[in-house]
């Protein structure tokens, strides 16, 4: 038998698909702990309680919708995908969204109530009614006195003000709305005095639209043969009232423009075909809507920005291990740097040059004392010589009154007339001056 051997690379991608096939999204509540922020922007910590924990990253792009900013120790209710980081083969979730713990009850017994009603098959869009395309009048259910009614009221107005119009007063927040919302959808079916009905409000928090996800409401509006146009809150804002009614608009205004047709078209001739193609495409539309939500669960799952999502991830675990490594090297180096430094400090050339100052010091005194030795030395032989000098020095002998006769211009020294004759000139030095004198007269010695 052949055996299929699997390297772990094939195993993690192998578990990732699964896990992504088979959790497309869950809501999960706990505890933030071990709370990371790189410099790359993204969140990694890990969602603990009692009992375990698993590890959590929420990519930059998804933090936008963050309206806090989470911390240690908190209690949070997060969406996310279940997920697997391959390379080190984590089981990891990649939150999507992040809810203070106080929301996260409503925000559960919204979740279990959308199930257990897409269970039962309330959202299935088999059971939707057509919007009619000229309706003989038009219910609209919500406050009286809120702004929706003025939005609704004006664009009705201006699309085709010859549509009766029908408001069903109720409260729209509060214990008692639930209640007026589900009376008011029952009297309208029961009197059949509008085609279709616009059942909204306007915008709030999850607790100021509560009653539009109340079980009796949304029953209600399922049981309804008129049908009905959801527009609760703004185009951010979802309740169950919207799956299970036949068209969702984003604002009360959106809804008042699918209810009404607008009457300058109704005066083109050529509105029959309009109106046909517009019923084709509605229902082309209720397919595509579902083919489209199959094909874009797939593209989630297959989108590239998974694998970029895992690779920014990848990206700042290495970011970390290179922090980590530099500063160990760097304190490597310190203390290498530190080592070295005291081994030059016992080789500091100070020491030795104050040694060789000491050395040129002494040596400088022992110069100075033999230029001394020498200059007195040689002092005591220049008087020796000079006396000594003196005492066969001419000078000498010319003090004692002899003189030198010196012949001019030459400068011969005179020492026999023989050396001289008549007209010459002579230089006669004394001990004390000279004088100069023409031969006139020779004698010579016998």
């Amino acid at each position: 038998m052949t055996r299929t051997i699997l390297t772990v690379s094939q195993l993690n991608r192998a578990t990732s698909q699964l896990l992504d096939d088979h959790f497309m999204s869950v809501l999960v509540e706990g505890e933030i702990s071990n709370l990371s922020a790189p410099s790359s922007g993204h969140l990694y910590f890990s969602l603990k309680d009692n009992a375990a924990q698993v590890r959590c990253a929420m990519f930059r792009t998804q933090q936008r919708q963050l309206s806090f900013k989470p911390s240690n120790g908190q209690q949070v209710v997060i969406k996310a995908q279940v997920s697997l980081y391959e390379p080190r083969g984590d089981f990891q979730m990649i939150v999507e969204r992040i809810e203070a713990a106080g929301e996260g009850a409503l925000r559960r017994a919204f979740e279990a109530l959308k199930q257990k009603l897409a269970e039962e098959g309330l959202f299935n869009s088999l059971h939707k009614h057509s919007i009619p395309i000229l309706p003989q009048a038009i219910g609209v259910i919500t406050s009286p006195s809120g702004a929706a009614i003025r939005d609704i009221l004006t664009v009705l107005k201006r699309r085709f003000p010859a549509i009766p119009i029908i408001i069903y007063p109720v409260a729209v927040q509060g214990t008692q709305a639930k209640y007026d919302i589900s009376k008011a959808i029952s009297l309208a079916n029961e009197r059949q005095d509008c085609e279709v009905i616009i059942l909204g409000r306007g915008g709030g928090s999850l607790e100021d639209l509560w009653a539009f996800n109340e079980e009796l409401v949304v029953r209600a509006v399922f049981a309804s043969a008129i049908p009905i146009i959801s527009a609760v809150g703004h185009e951010t804002d979802v309740t169950i009232t919207d799956f299970v009614a036949d068209l969702r608009a984003a604002t009360p205004s959106a809804a008042a423009e699918h209810a009404s047709p607008d009457q300058q078209e109704w005066l083109n001739r050529f509105i029959q075909l309009e109106a046909f193609f517009l019923q084709t495409i509605q229902r082309k539309l209720s397919q595509k809507q579902q083919r489209f939500k199959w094909l874009d669960q797939r593209l989630t799952q297959q989108h590239p920005g998974q694998k970029l999502r895992r690779k920014a991830q990848r990206l700042d675990e290495l970011e970390m291990r290179l922090k980590q490594a530099m500063q160990i090297r760097l304190h490597s180096h310190r203390n290498a740097l530190e080592t070295k430094n005291t081994r030059l400090w016992q080789h500091n050339p100070v020491l030795i040059l104050k040694q060789y100052q000491q050395k040129q010091n002494y040596l400088y005194q022992r110069l100075l004392q033999g230029i001394q030795q020498q200059l007195t030395s040689r002092q005591q032989c220049l008087l020796t010589a000079s006396q000594t000098l003196n005492a066969i020095s001419p000078l000498a002998t010319l003090k004692r009154g002899y003189a030198l006769v010196i012949k001019q211009p030459s400068g011969e020294l005179i020492q026999s007339t023989q050396h001289l004759k008549p007209g010459d000139l002579i230089e006669t030095r004394l001990a004390e001056g000279r004088f100069s004198s023409e031969v006139k007269v020779l004698y010579h010695s016998e």
